[in-house]
Protein backbone atom coordinates (compact mmCIF):
# COMPACT_ATOMS: atom_id res chain seq x y z
CA UNK A 1 0.00 0.00 0.00
CA UNK A 2 1.34 3.34 -0.64
CA UNK A 3 2.74 5.17 2.40
CA UNK A 4 1.68 8.36 1.71
CA UNK A 5 -1.89 7.38 1.06
CA UNK A 6 -2.10 5.75 4.28
CA UNK A 7 -0.53 8.88 5.71
CA UNK A 8 -3.08 10.65 4.23
CA UNK A 9 -6.04 9.13 4.95
CA UNK A 10 -4.96 8.77 8.67
CA UNK A 11 -5.03 12.47 8.47
CA UNK A 12 -8.21 12.74 6.82
CA UNK A 13 -9.19 10.71 9.92
CA UNK A 14 -8.16 13.49 12.50
CA UNK A 15 -10.59 15.95 13.19
CA UNK A 16 -8.20 19.12 12.96
CA UNK A 17 -6.20 17.56 9.73
CA UNK A 18 -8.52 19.64 7.02
CA UNK A 19 -10.28 22.66 8.81
CA UNK A 20 -11.02 24.79 5.51
CA UNK A 21 -13.33 23.92 2.65
CA UNK A 22 -10.28 23.69 0.27
CA UNK A 23 -8.68 20.62 2.39
CA UNK A 24 -11.96 18.73 2.54
CA UNK A 25 -13.38 19.72 -1.12
CA UNK A 26 -9.56 18.18 -2.10
CA UNK A 27 -9.97 15.27 0.67
CA UNK A 28 -13.02 13.66 -1.15
CA UNK A 29 -11.63 14.05 -4.63
CA UNK A 30 -8.62 12.26 -3.53
CA UNK A 31 -10.42 9.59 -1.65
CA UNK A 32 -12.18 8.91 -4.80
CA UNK A 33 -9.09 8.71 -6.77
CA UNK A 34 -7.63 6.61 -4.35
CA UNK A 35 -10.67 3.94 -4.22
CA UNK A 36 -10.40 3.73 -8.63
CA UNK A 37 -6.53 3.39 -8.25
CA UNK A 38 -5.88 0.83 -6.07
CA UNK A 39 -8.02 -1.46 -8.57
CA UNK A 40 -6.98 -0.05 -11.78
CA UNK A 41 -3.09 0.03 -10.93
CA UNK A 42 -3.28 -4.01 -10.61
CA UNK A 43 -5.88 -4.89 -13.56
CA UNK A 44 -2.89 -5.51 -15.81
CA UNK A 45 -1.36 -3.92 -19.33
CA UNK A 46 -4.61 -4.02 -21.39
CA UNK A 47 -6.37 -1.88 -19.08
CA UNK A 48 -4.03 0.50 -19.03
CA UNK A 49 -3.80 1.08 -22.52
CA UNK A 50 -7.48 1.05 -22.75
CA UNK A 51 -8.06 3.79 -20.43
CA UNK A 52 -4.74 5.74 -21.67
CA UNK A 53 -6.39 4.87 -25.55
CA UNK A 54 -10.30 5.96 -24.37
CA UNK A 55 -8.38 9.47 -22.96
CA UNK A 56 -6.40 9.98 -25.63
CA UNK A 57 -9.31 9.39 -28.53
CA UNK A 58 -11.89 11.87 -26.17
CA UNK A 59 -10.06 14.92 -28.01
CA UNK A 60 -8.52 13.19 -31.58
CA UNK A 61 -11.73 12.70 -32.87
CA UNK A 62 -12.39 15.93 -35.27
CA UNK A 63 -15.84 17.08 -34.27
CA UNK A 64 -14.75 17.24 -30.56
CA UNK A 65 -11.26 17.97 -31.01
CA UNK A 66 -12.77 21.62 -32.65
CA UNK A 67 -14.87 21.97 -30.38
CA UNK A 68 -12.56 22.00 -27.53
CA UNK A 69 -9.84 24.37 -29.71
CA UNK A 70 -12.80 26.90 -30.69
CA UNK A 71 -13.58 26.90 -26.39
CA UNK A 72 -10.30 27.14 -25.31
CA UNK A 73 -9.81 30.34 -27.37
CA UNK A 74 -13.25 31.71 -26.69
CA UNK A 75 -12.40 31.80 -22.98
CA UNK A 76 -8.81 32.17 -22.64
CA UNK A 77 -8.50 35.11 -25.43
CA UNK A 78 -5.12 33.35 -26.56
CA UNK A 79 -3.93 31.38 -29.28
CA UNK A 80 -5.97 30.78 -32.69
CA UNK A 81 -8.23 28.25 -32.91
CA UNK A 82 -6.75 26.22 -35.86
CA UNK A 83 -3.15 25.49 -34.37
CA UNK A 84 -5.19 24.60 -31.27
CA UNK A 85 -6.69 21.68 -32.97
CA UNK A 86 -4.14 20.87 -34.83
CA UNK A 87 -1.49 21.03 -31.65
CA UNK A 88 -4.12 19.00 -29.87
CA UNK A 89 -4.26 16.04 -32.71
CA UNK A 90 -0.83 16.40 -33.36
CA UNK A 91 0.18 16.26 -30.07
CA UNK A 92 -1.32 13.14 -28.48
CA UNK A 93 -0.62 10.99 -31.89
CA UNK A 94 3.17 11.46 -31.14
CA UNK A 95 2.35 10.63 -27.65
CA UNK A 96 0.18 7.54 -28.83
CA UNK A 97 3.28 6.65 -30.80
CA UNK A 98 5.52 7.03 -27.78
CA UNK A 99 3.86 5.18 -25.78
CA UNK A 100 2.84 1.99 -27.84
CA UNK A 101 3.73 -1.41 -27.21
CA UNK A 102 5.25 0.43 -23.85
CA UNK A 103 5.27 -2.15 -20.68
CA UNK A 104 4.35 -0.18 -17.64
CA UNK A 105 3.17 -2.56 -15.04
CA UNK A 106 4.79 -5.63 -14.00
CA UNK A 107 7.97 -7.15 -14.75
CA UNK A 108 9.35 -4.71 -17.12
CA UNK A 109 12.47 -5.97 -17.39
CA UNK A 110 15.57 -9.00 -15.96
CA UNK A 111 19.43 -8.60 -16.36
CA UNK A 112 20.80 -12.12 -15.72
CA UNK A 113 24.34 -10.48 -14.98
CA UNK A 114 23.26 -8.38 -12.83
CA UNK A 115 20.36 -10.05 -11.72
CA UNK A 116 18.14 -7.53 -11.30
CA UNK A 117 14.57 -7.55 -11.99
CA UNK A 118 12.36 -4.48 -12.27
CA UNK A 119 9.19 -4.31 -11.57
CA UNK A 120 7.05 -1.06 -12.70
CA UNK A 121 4.36 0.49 -10.54
CA UNK A 122 1.96 3.14 -10.19
CA UNK A 123 2.49 6.76 -8.23
CA UNK A 124 -1.08 6.57 -6.92
CA UNK A 125 -2.69 9.96 -7.27
CA UNK A 126 -1.20 12.86 -9.70
CA UNK A 127 -1.98 16.54 -9.26
CA UNK A 128 -1.30 17.58 -12.68
CA UNK A 129 -1.26 21.65 -12.85
CA UNK A 130 -1.94 23.00 -16.30
CA UNK A 131 -1.93 26.38 -17.66
CA UNK A 132 -4.28 28.90 -19.63
CA UNK A 133 -1.82 28.76 -22.80
CA UNK A 134 -2.89 24.74 -23.31
CA UNK A 135 -6.30 24.19 -21.64
CA UNK A 136 -6.75 20.65 -23.53
CA UNK A 137 -3.40 19.55 -24.75
CA UNK A 138 -1.69 20.13 -21.86
CA UNK A 139 -3.72 18.20 -19.17
CA UNK A 140 -4.71 15.62 -21.76
CA UNK A 141 -1.20 14.70 -22.34
CA UNK A 142 -0.67 14.23 -18.21
CA UNK A 143 -3.76 12.49 -18.07
CA UNK A 144 -3.05 9.86 -20.34
CA UNK A 145 0.85 9.19 -19.34
CA UNK A 146 -0.73 9.13 -15.79
CA UNK A 147 -3.21 6.30 -17.25
CA UNK A 148 -0.71 4.49 -18.99
CA UNK A 149 1.24 3.39 -15.59
CA UNK A 150 -1.69 3.05 -13.40
CA UNK A 151 -1.99 6.21 -12.26
CA UNK A 152 -5.10 8.71 -11.17
CA UNK A 153 -5.65 12.21 -11.84
CA UNK A 154 -7.03 15.09 -10.68
CA UNK A 155 -6.07 18.27 -12.96
CA UNK A 156 -5.88 22.10 -11.45
CA UNK A 157 -6.62 24.14 -14.01
CA UNK A 158 -6.32 27.69 -14.99
CA UNK A 159 -9.11 29.84 -13.82
CA UNK A 160 -9.40 30.77 -17.63
CA UNK A 161 -9.00 27.21 -19.05
CA UNK A 162 -11.74 25.99 -16.28
CA UNK A 163 -14.05 25.60 -19.16
CA UNK A 164 -12.56 23.74 -22.15
CA UNK A 165 -10.93 21.34 -18.85
CA UNK A 166 -14.54 20.62 -17.75
CA UNK A 167 -15.74 19.90 -21.69
CA UNK A 168 -12.10 17.66 -22.18
CA UNK A 169 -13.25 15.29 -19.00
CA UNK A 170 -16.75 15.33 -19.97
CA UNK A 171 -15.90 13.92 -23.41
CA UNK A 172 -13.05 11.41 -21.75
CA UNK A 173 -15.65 10.12 -19.19
CA UNK A 174 -18.20 9.44 -22.34
CA UNK A 175 -15.06 7.23 -23.58
CA UNK A 176 -14.58 5.70 -19.74
CA UNK A 177 -18.61 4.86 -20.31
CA UNK A 178 -17.94 3.15 -23.60
CA UNK A 179 -14.92 1.08 -22.30
CA UNK A 180 -15.71 0.49 -19.02
CA UNK A 181 -13.10 2.60 -17.42
CA UNK A 182 -13.89 4.06 -13.81
CA UNK A 183 -14.48 7.88 -14.38
CA UNK A 184 -13.07 8.66 -10.89
CA UNK A 185 -9.46 7.96 -12.24
CA UNK A 186 -9.56 11.39 -13.89
CA UNK A 187 -11.42 14.51 -11.78
CA UNK A 188 -10.63 18.17 -11.67
CA UNK A 189 -10.65 20.44 -9.37
CA UNK A 190 -14.24 22.50 -9.12
CA UNK A 191 -14.92 26.22 -9.49
CA UNK A 192 -14.09 28.45 -8.93
CA UNK A 193 -10.08 27.26 -9.22
CA UNK A 194 -8.50 29.08 -5.92
CA UNK A 195 -4.46 29.06 -5.18
CA UNK A 196 -5.94 27.53 -2.29
CA UNK A 197 -7.67 24.45 -3.76
CA UNK A 198 -4.27 24.20 -6.03
CA UNK A 199 -2.36 24.30 -3.23
CA UNK A 200 -4.24 21.55 -1.45
CA UNK A 201 -4.85 19.42 -4.35
CA UNK A 202 -0.44 19.45 -4.53
CA UNK A 203 0.11 18.59 -0.57
CA UNK A 204 -2.86 16.06 -1.23
CA UNK A 205 -1.38 14.09 -4.14
CA UNK A 206 1.47 11.70 -4.62
CA UNK A 207 2.94 13.32 -7.32
CA UNK A 208 2.52 16.92 -8.81
CA UNK A 209 3.26 17.83 -12.20
CA UNK A 210 3.20 21.36 -12.72
CA UNK A 211 3.35 23.34 -15.97
CA UNK A 212 2.55 27.08 -16.35
CA UNK A 213 3.61 30.04 -14.39
CA UNK A 214 6.78 29.84 -12.26
CA UNK A 215 4.48 30.56 -9.27
CA UNK A 216 2.97 27.47 -9.92
CA UNK A 217 6.37 25.73 -10.03
CA UNK A 218 7.66 27.25 -7.12
CA UNK A 219 4.62 26.30 -5.36
CA UNK A 220 4.66 22.52 -6.56
CA UNK A 221 8.47 22.41 -5.43
CA UNK A 222 7.43 23.57 -1.93
CA UNK A 223 4.49 21.54 -1.42
CA UNK A 224 6.04 18.96 0.14
CA UNK A 225 4.79 16.13 -2.58
CA UNK A 226 7.81 14.82 -5.19
CA UNK A 227 6.84 17.79 -7.77
CA UNK A 228 8.26 17.62 -11.32
CA UNK A 229 8.12 21.41 -12.20
CA UNK A 230 9.22 23.15 -15.88
CA UNK A 231 11.56 26.12 -16.41
CA UNK A 232 11.00 29.71 -17.68
CA UNK A 233 10.78 29.35 -21.24
CA UNK A 234 12.65 32.30 -23.39
CA UNK A 235 13.85 30.62 -26.15
CA UNK A 236 16.92 32.11 -28.68
CA UNK A 237 17.99 30.43 -31.66
CA UNK A 238 21.42 31.34 -33.88
CA UNK A 239 21.56 31.94 -37.11
CA UNK A 240 25.47 31.00 -38.19
CA UNK A 241 27.18 32.24 -41.78
CA UNK A 242 26.67 28.68 -43.13
CA UNK A 243 23.51 28.10 -42.71
CA UNK A 244 21.14 28.23 -44.92
CA UNK A 245 18.86 31.13 -44.95
CA UNK A 246 15.80 30.40 -46.75
CA UNK A 247 14.96 27.25 -44.84
CA UNK A 248 16.04 29.12 -41.18
CA UNK A 249 13.49 31.94 -41.73
CA UNK A 250 10.44 29.92 -42.56
CA UNK A 251 11.22 27.90 -39.84
CA UNK A 252 11.23 30.64 -37.41
CA UNK A 253 8.23 32.43 -38.48
CA UNK A 254 6.51 29.51 -38.61
CA UNK A 255 7.92 28.48 -35.10
CA UNK A 256 7.33 32.03 -34.16
CA UNK A 257 3.56 32.27 -35.78
CA UNK A 258 2.30 29.03 -34.39
CA UNK A 259 -0.31 29.65 -31.64
CA UNK A 260 0.61 33.33 -31.61
CA UNK A 261 3.53 32.57 -30.01
CA UNK A 262 2.30 31.19 -26.20
CA UNK A 263 4.19 28.30 -26.37
CA UNK A 264 7.34 28.39 -23.98
CA UNK A 265 9.50 26.86 -27.25
CA UNK A 266 8.63 29.82 -29.46
CA UNK A 267 11.67 31.96 -30.15
CA UNK A 268 11.85 34.88 -28.19
CA UNK A 269 15.40 36.69 -29.98
CA UNK A 270 17.37 35.30 -32.87
CA UNK A 271 20.78 36.14 -33.26
CA UNK A 272 22.68 36.03 -36.18
CA UNK A 273 25.79 36.26 -37.52
CA UNK A 274 27.13 39.47 -38.65
CA UNK A 275 28.16 37.88 -41.95
CA UNK A 276 24.47 37.18 -42.92
CA UNK A 277 23.00 39.41 -40.67
CA UNK A 278 21.57 41.59 -43.79
CA UNK A 279 20.33 38.97 -45.84
CA UNK A 280 18.62 36.96 -43.04
CA UNK A 281 16.98 40.28 -42.34
CA UNK A 282 15.20 40.35 -46.05
CA UNK A 283 14.89 36.54 -45.48
CA UNK A 284 12.34 37.16 -42.28
CA UNK A 285 10.88 39.79 -44.02
CA UNK A 286 9.84 37.59 -47.03
CA UNK A 287 8.27 35.67 -44.47
CA UNK A 288 6.10 38.23 -43.52
CA UNK A 289 7.98 40.03 -40.35
CA UNK A 290 8.43 44.20 -40.26
CA UNK A 291 11.62 45.21 -38.88
CA UNK A 292 10.38 48.46 -36.56
CA UNK A 293 12.62 51.37 -36.25
CA UNK A 294 13.57 52.90 -32.79
CA UNK A 295 10.68 55.09 -32.43
CA UNK A 296 8.43 52.01 -33.40
CA UNK A 297 10.09 50.54 -31.12
CA UNK A 298 9.86 52.57 -28.14
CA UNK A 299 6.01 52.45 -28.52
CA UNK A 300 5.52 48.83 -28.87
CA UNK A 301 7.42 48.48 -25.65
CA UNK A 302 5.25 50.74 -24.26
CA UNK A 303 2.51 48.88 -25.37
CA UNK A 304 3.47 45.05 -24.35
CA UNK A 305 4.91 46.01 -20.76
CA UNK A 306 2.57 47.87 -18.22
CA UNK A 307 4.05 48.71 -14.85
CA UNK A 308 6.68 46.06 -15.82
CA UNK A 309 4.43 43.13 -16.67
CA UNK A 310 3.48 41.81 -20.10
CA UNK A 311 0.15 43.03 -21.17
CA UNK A 312 -3.17 40.94 -21.26
CA UNK A 313 -3.76 43.18 -24.59
CA UNK A 314 -0.86 41.66 -26.38
CA UNK A 315 0.24 38.19 -24.72
CA UNK A 316 -0.68 35.86 -27.38
CA UNK A 317 -2.10 37.98 -30.19
CA UNK A 318 -1.66 38.22 -33.65
CA UNK A 319 0.90 40.77 -34.59
CA UNK A 320 -1.38 43.07 -36.05
CA UNK A 321 -3.52 43.73 -33.62
CA UNK A 322 -0.42 44.17 -30.97
CA UNK A 323 0.53 46.94 -33.80
CA UNK A 324 -2.79 48.41 -33.17
CA UNK A 325 -2.49 48.09 -29.71
CA UNK A 326 0.83 50.37 -29.69
CA UNK A 327 -0.63 53.16 -32.30
CA UNK A 328 1.42 51.32 -35.33
CA UNK A 329 -1.43 51.56 -37.50
CA UNK A 330 0.79 52.20 -40.99
CA UNK A 331 2.51 48.46 -39.76
CA UNK A 332 -0.99 46.71 -38.88
CA UNK A 333 -2.04 48.16 -42.29
CA UNK A 334 0.73 45.67 -43.75
CA UNK A 335 -0.77 42.63 -42.23
CA UNK A 336 2.54 41.47 -40.48
CA UNK A 337 2.93 37.70 -39.59
CA UNK A 338 5.26 39.35 -36.82
CA UNK A 339 7.06 42.12 -35.59
CA UNK A 340 10.94 42.37 -35.50
CA UNK A 341 12.88 44.84 -33.19
CA UNK A 342 16.67 45.29 -32.92
CA UNK A 343 18.60 44.82 -29.54
CA UNK A 344 22.02 45.08 -28.54
CA UNK A 345 21.66 44.58 -24.31
CA UNK A 346 19.66 42.08 -22.08
CA UNK A 347 18.27 42.02 -18.48
CA UNK A 348 15.54 43.70 -16.74
CA UNK A 349 16.44 47.02 -18.65
CA UNK A 350 16.09 45.39 -22.24
CA UNK A 351 12.45 44.10 -21.68
CA UNK A 352 12.73 42.53 -25.55
CA UNK A 353 15.17 40.44 -24.02
CA UNK A 354 12.92 38.47 -22.42
CA UNK A 355 9.41 36.09 -23.00
CA UNK A 356 7.26 37.99 -24.77
CA UNK A 357 4.25 34.95 -25.21
CA UNK A 358 3.66 37.26 -28.49
CA UNK A 359 4.65 37.15 -31.90
CA UNK A 360 7.04 39.67 -31.51
CA UNK A 361 10.78 38.78 -32.40
CA UNK A 362 14.05 40.53 -30.94
CA UNK A 363 16.59 40.11 -33.20
CA UNK A 364 20.84 40.51 -32.24
CA UNK A 365 24.03 40.97 -34.37
CA UNK A 366 26.48 38.72 -33.28
CA UNK A 367 30.24 39.29 -34.65
CA UNK A 368 31.21 35.21 -34.68
CA UNK A 369 29.42 31.97 -33.89
CA UNK A 370 31.20 32.51 -30.60
CA UNK A 371 29.96 35.39 -29.64
CA UNK A 372 26.28 34.42 -30.63
CA UNK A 373 26.99 32.00 -27.54
CA UNK A 374 28.01 34.68 -25.37
CA UNK A 375 24.94 36.73 -26.11
CA UNK A 376 22.70 33.44 -25.35
CA UNK A 377 24.51 33.00 -22.43
CA UNK A 378 23.58 36.73 -21.36
CA UNK A 379 20.27 36.52 -22.36
CA UNK A 380 19.49 33.30 -20.39
CA UNK A 381 21.25 34.63 -17.48
CA UNK A 382 18.18 36.83 -17.56
CA UNK A 383 15.30 34.74 -18.42
CA UNK A 384 15.11 30.72 -20.11
CA UNK A 385 18.46 29.54 -18.50
CA UNK A 386 18.04 25.10 -18.98
CA UNK A 387 15.12 25.41 -21.89
CA UNK A 388 16.59 25.04 -25.35
CA UNK A 389 18.34 26.37 -27.75
CA UNK A 390 17.90 26.77 -31.74
CA UNK A 391 20.34 26.47 -34.06
CA UNK A 392 20.42 26.93 -38.18
CA UNK A 393 24.01 25.46 -39.16
CA UNK A 394 25.50 22.87 -41.60
CA UNK A 395 28.41 22.28 -39.05
CA UNK A 396 27.46 19.40 -36.64
CA UNK A 397 30.63 20.42 -34.37
CA UNK A 398 28.67 23.88 -33.68
CA UNK A 399 26.09 22.00 -32.37
CA UNK A 400 27.58 19.77 -29.88
CA UNK A 401 29.75 23.04 -28.68
CA UNK A 402 26.47 24.27 -27.91
CA UNK A 403 25.36 21.72 -26.02
CA UNK A 404 28.43 21.49 -24.19
CA UNK A 405 28.60 25.27 -23.27
CA UNK A 406 25.32 26.37 -23.22
CA UNK A 407 23.07 26.52 -20.22
CA UNK A 408 20.74 24.20 -22.07
CA UNK A 409 18.75 20.79 -21.74
CA UNK A 410 18.20 20.90 -25.56
CA UNK A 411 19.75 21.83 -28.86
CA UNK A 412 17.35 22.02 -31.67
CA UNK A 413 19.00 21.76 -35.08
CA UNK A 414 17.72 23.23 -38.11
CA UNK A 415 14.46 22.74 -37.22
CA UNK A 416 10.99 24.78 -36.18
CA UNK A 417 12.08 25.77 -32.63
CA UNK A 418 8.28 25.65 -31.02
CA UNK A 419 7.39 22.42 -32.79
CA UNK A 420 10.53 20.07 -32.13
CA UNK A 421 11.27 20.96 -28.90
CA UNK A 422 8.38 18.94 -27.66
CA UNK A 423 9.23 16.32 -29.71
CA UNK A 424 8.08 15.89 -33.36
CA UNK A 425 7.91 12.87 -35.71
CA UNK A 426 11.15 14.10 -37.64
CA UNK A 427 13.10 13.93 -34.44
CA UNK A 428 13.77 12.05 -31.52
CA UNK A 429 13.04 14.04 -28.99
CA UNK A 430 9.82 12.47 -26.74
CA UNK A 431 6.36 14.28 -27.13
CA UNK A 432 5.55 16.31 -24.61
CA UNK A 433 3.81 19.71 -23.83
CA UNK A 434 6.55 19.74 -20.42
CA UNK A 435 10.19 20.44 -20.87
CA UNK A 436 12.59 20.17 -18.08
CA UNK A 437 15.14 22.68 -17.96
CA UNK A 438 17.67 20.78 -15.09
CA UNK A 439 19.93 22.56 -12.57
CA UNK A 440 19.81 25.66 -14.80
CA UNK A 441 16.33 26.35 -14.82
CA UNK A 442 15.68 25.13 -11.16
CA UNK A 443 14.00 21.65 -11.86
CA UNK A 444 14.88 18.08 -10.93
CA UNK A 445 15.04 16.80 -14.62
CA UNK A 446 16.27 18.01 -17.79
CA UNK A 447 14.42 16.15 -20.51
CA UNK A 448 10.69 16.33 -21.95
CA UNK A 449 8.47 15.16 -19.46
CA UNK A 450 7.63 11.51 -20.43
CA UNK A 451 5.96 8.02 -18.89
CA UNK A 452 8.98 7.54 -17.07
CA UNK A 453 8.09 10.38 -14.54
CA UNK A 454 4.91 8.74 -13.54
CA UNK A 455 5.98 5.16 -12.46
CA UNK A 456 7.74 4.06 -9.46
CA UNK A 457 10.54 0.98 -9.99
CA UNK A 458 10.98 -1.81 -7.71
CA UNK A 459 13.94 -3.56 -8.25
CA UNK A 460 14.62 -6.82 -6.84
CA UNK A 461 18.44 -8.13 -6.39
CA UNK A 462 18.86 -12.18 -6.72
CA UNK A 463 22.41 -13.34 -5.27
CA UNK A 464 25.00 -13.50 -8.31
CA UNK A 465 28.73 -15.25 -8.60
CA UNK A 466 30.86 -12.91 -6.11
CA UNK A 467 32.67 -10.16 -8.18
CA UNK A 468 35.63 -8.29 -6.13
CA UNK A 469 37.64 -6.25 -8.22
CA UNK A 470 41.61 -5.87 -7.38
CA UNK A 471 43.00 -2.21 -6.32
CA UNK A 472 45.08 -2.11 -9.40
CA UNK A 473 42.13 -2.67 -11.39
CA UNK A 474 40.23 0.52 -10.44
CA UNK A 475 43.10 2.73 -9.37
CA UNK A 476 46.08 1.30 -11.45
CA UNK A 477 45.94 4.58 -13.64
CA UNK A 478 46.19 7.18 -10.37
CA UNK A 479 48.83 4.88 -9.62
CA UNK A 480 50.85 4.94 -12.33
CA UNK A 481 50.56 8.72 -12.67
CA UNK A 482 51.09 9.99 -9.14
CA UNK A 483 52.23 6.80 -7.23
CA UNK A 484 50.96 5.51 -4.44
Amino acid sequence: MNVRATEAEAARERPDSDAGDAGRSVAALIARARAAQRVFEFAGQDALDTAAAAAAWAVMEPARNRQLAELSVRDTGLDNADDKFRKNFRKTLGLLRDLHGQKTCGVIARDAATGIVEIARAVGVVAAVTPSTNPAATPLNKIVNALKCGNAVIVAPSPKGFSSCALLIEFIHEQFAKAGVPRDLVQMLPAPISKAATAELMRQADLVVATGSQANVRMAAASGTPAFGVGAGNVASIVTASADLHDAAHKIARSKTFDNATSCSSENSVVIEDAVYTPMLAELAACGGVLLDAAQKARLQAAMWVNGKLSDACTAKSAAAIARVAGLDEIAAREPAFLMVEESGFGSDYPFSGEKLAPVLTVYRAASFDAACDLVRGVYAYMGAGHSVGLHSTDPDQAVLAGSTLPVARVIVNQAHCLATGGNFDNGLPFSLSMGCGTWGRNNFSGNLNFHQYLNITRVAYPVEERVRELDDVLGDFFRRYGR
